[in-house]
């Protein structure tokens, strides 16, 4: 654990404070652009502090500087000597599926013997196949097979966690996930964002009646969610959709998109991971906060990226599990100016990564991003990606005290190595969650 200081007794004129992270090699601020995530060429910058400093005093940021101007200044009752380690926020990771029941090993079996995403699907696995298992747990199952993917998320330096539903596709089963997502919000260190993806599949009982699936999402469920929301004091979720050929298209998007924002949901989307429908464009132009997967995107679409706020957040980890050799095209996008973020996508499914350091490693060997830009993507741009940029995602004064101590002596170690856990220790609200 941290070490009491014996500093106060040396700068009787010093501020105290409740943490200091001292003479870190490295302190990579990641800050935003004006108040905004770092888009086209300004990606990856890191704001770089040597022999760097943080002191945190209820939770949040007070100074990040120099470590012998922030000592000098500040008397901390703990402190973590970060000599030899990079500082960095913590991670952000803004699209996942982290509440379902039971596993789909069986189907990497099938896909590995030849069988492809859709045909499984078609063969009632896939989606359908956690949706059956979900529909038939408690929230309390649903909470105890969550808890363990967040302490091991939070172990790799995940601070901030976006958490979809999507796995009940009935009324009864979205809310009984996101009451589930609201628990573990309560009662884990991690700030979790909620996402209602109700049109995250047509589901059987719907089989051939998509457009009757879409006007009981329209007049049912997204009410009963906003309702339930409301009830428990929270503000409303995301809207997400899963736009792709064989689920739902860029008019029955549109369609659950209006619904939502009737009722002050703001959106996010899935597009463009097998073919590329318009979704993408239909999302910047409506006002997004992110449209994900991104492996297929139309280069108009790519344009829209650029002209407007709506994050593009790649999800590697997909392609790989899938065994897919495309993925999402990041010059491209930062070419055209758009902002980029990158999440795990963890699902029980395709991706059951639970890593953003793989995910950075992936991302600097398929998407070609340097070490700086996937760590920009993976914090500040990630923090904007879930609406919340403002106070997750850099280390700047005034936000939440979320960062990692690395045990590496230059931030490009991160990228370049993986299979293994770089954290130190991880803080979390100003508190330490992790020591090692």
């Amino acid at each position: 654990m941290p070490r009491r200081s014996a500093y106060a007794t040396l700068n009787p004129m010093s501020e105290n404070v409740d943490l200091l992270i001292h003479s870190a090699k490295q302190v990579c601020i990641v800050p935003a652009m004006e108040g905004k995530p770092q888009r086209g060429n300004s990606l990856g910058s890191l704001g770089l502090i040597d022999n760097g400093a943080v002191a945190v005093r209820g939770g949040k940021m007070v100074a990040v500087g120099e470590s012998q101007t922030v000592r000098a200044a500040h008397t901390p009752v703990e402190e973590i000597d970060a000599t030899g380690c990079v500082v960095i926020p913590g991670f952000v990771d803004p699209h996942t599926h982290l509440v379902w029941a039971g596993d789909r090993a069986a189907e990497f079996e099938m896909r590995i013997a030849g069988a492809t995403y859709m045909e499984i699907m078609a063969a009632g696995g896939g989606i359908n196949n956690t949706v059956q298992r979900t529909r038939a747990a408690s929230v309390d199952d649903l909470i105890a097979e969550t808890h363990p993917r967040l302490d091991r998320m939070l172990a790799l330096g995940t601070t901030t966690v976006e958490i979809k539903t999507g796995y009940g596709l009935d009324t009864a089963t979205e809310i009984k996930q996101l009451e589930a997502i609201y628990k573990l919000n309560a009662s884990h260190p991690m700030d979790i964002i909620a996402t209602f993806l109700g049109a995250h599949a047509v589901p059987p009982e719907y089989a051939g009646r998509t457009d009757a699936y879409v006007d009981m999402l329209i007049s049912e469920m997204i009410p009963a969610i906003a309702a339930f929301a409301k009830a428990q004091g929270q503000p409303p979720p995301f809207l997400d959709v899963f736009c792709e050929e064989g689920v739902f298209d860029v008019d029955q998007t549109r369609r659950i998109f209006e619904a939502g924002q009737q009722h002050g949901m703001a959106l996010k989307l899935h597009a463009d991971e097998f073919v590329g429908l318009g979704g993408t464009k239909l999302a910047a132009e409506m006002g997004a906060v992110s449209v994900d997967h991104l492996v297929q995107t139309p280069k108009a679409d790519i344009r829209a990226l650029g002209q407007h706020d709506t994050v593009a957040v790649s999800l590697p980890a997909t392609p790989f599990g899938l065994g897919h050799c495309e993925y999402t095209p990041a010059r491209q996008i930062l070419d055209a100016g758009g902002g980029l973020a990158l999440a795990t996508d963890c699902n029980p499914g395709t991706a059951w990564c639970e890593s953003m350091q793989l995910v950075i490693a992936l991302a600097c060997r398929y998407l070609k991003l340097t070490q700086a830009q996937a760590i920009a993507a993976s914090t500040i741009n990630a923090a904007f990606a879930v609406g919340c940029g403002d106070q997750f995602g850099s280390l700047e004064v005034g936000k939440q005290a979320d960062l990692l101590v690395l045990n590496i002596p230059d931030y490009k170690h991160l990228g370049y190595r993986f299979g293994d856990n770089l954290v130190k220790v991880v803080v979390k609200a100003g508190q330490v969650h992790l020591w090692k």
